[in-house]
């Protein structure tokens, strides 16, 4: 075998391990972790979840306690270390501060905020709330403090575009936060080292749609906007489907280019 022959052989060798391994890092992530928001508990994800299941996705809803933000992030890390490799982590609403803490964690390859709260460090949700108020005025506490969305605005405020029973059912089986979750600042957020995107429902009258803009460009998320209500995990399951696969996608084309 002469040098010419042995160079090419060589170069073949190597193309094909090249192409081996960026066929093997071009696997979409698989693994989908949701943290759902206050107020609706994680039942309401199911159509998402059949949706991306269907597509060979493994999706796990966490069902955070609510009982203080530091809990909340502890149930998220839980299911996060079940799972058997890279993971997307998807808030709604509240659930945004959490994904913003438990996203730190070393098998979060992304974050996906779904009408979320997306704060920066030492903000609460109160603090983010107060800035760019949402149009309900129906949140109320408890004697004992926890909140809740007054059942008679609910389906107004949260679930406008859900058909009646659905949204009036969601109201008499809301989850109610612990107050003190709301008043508890964020670490370092997770989408400062990670990449994120957004899904703003221009329709929310839970959370100000122009706050949630704010927060997603200061995050330098990738944002999708949804004519919905807050509720669009089950209004328009499809949408917020769709995002969590292009964020799977996108971040399997980044590590190919890495």
């Amino acid at each position: 075998m002469n040098l010419n022959q042995t160079t090419l052989l060589a170069g073949g060798v190597l193309a094909m391990g090249l192409t081996g391994a960026a066929a093997a890092q071009a696997e979409p992530i698989r693994n989908v972790v949701i943290a759902h928001g206050a107020l609706a508990d994680g039942s309401g994800w199911r159509k998402v979840h059949d949706l991306l299941t269907a597509k060979g996705f493994a999706v796990t809803v966490v069902q955070p306690p609510m009982t203080s933000l530091e809990e909340d992030v502890r149930a998220t890390r839980r299911i996060l270390d079940m799972q058997d490799g890279p993971a997307i982590l998807v808030g709604h609403s509240y659930g945004g501060m959490i994904v913003t803490e438990a996203g730190r964690a070393d098998n979060v390859a992304g974050i996906v905020y779904v009408a979320a709260f997306q704060p920066d460090e030492g903000e609460t949700l109160l603090d983010l709330a107060g800035r760019i108020p949402a149009a309900t005025t129906g949140i109320t506490s408890t004697t004992d403090g926890f909140l809740y969305l007054d059942p008679e605005v609910f389906a107004a405020d949260f679930a406008a575009d859900l058909p009646k029973e659905e949204a009036e059912f969601m109201a008499r089986s809301q989850v109610f936060p612990a107050a003190a979750a709301f008043e508890t600042p964020v670490g370092e957020p997770a989408w400062r080292a990670k990449p994120s995107w957004a899904l703003i429902a221009t329709e929310d009258r839970a959370i100000n749609p122009d706050l949630m803009r704010t927060m997603a460009e200061r995050a330098g998320s990738t944002i999708v906007e949804v004519t919905a209500s807050h509720a669009v995990f089950a209004s328009q399951p499809e949408a917020v489907a769709s995002v969590i696969e292009n964020a799977a996608l996108a971040l399997a084309d980044q590590a190919v280019v890495q």
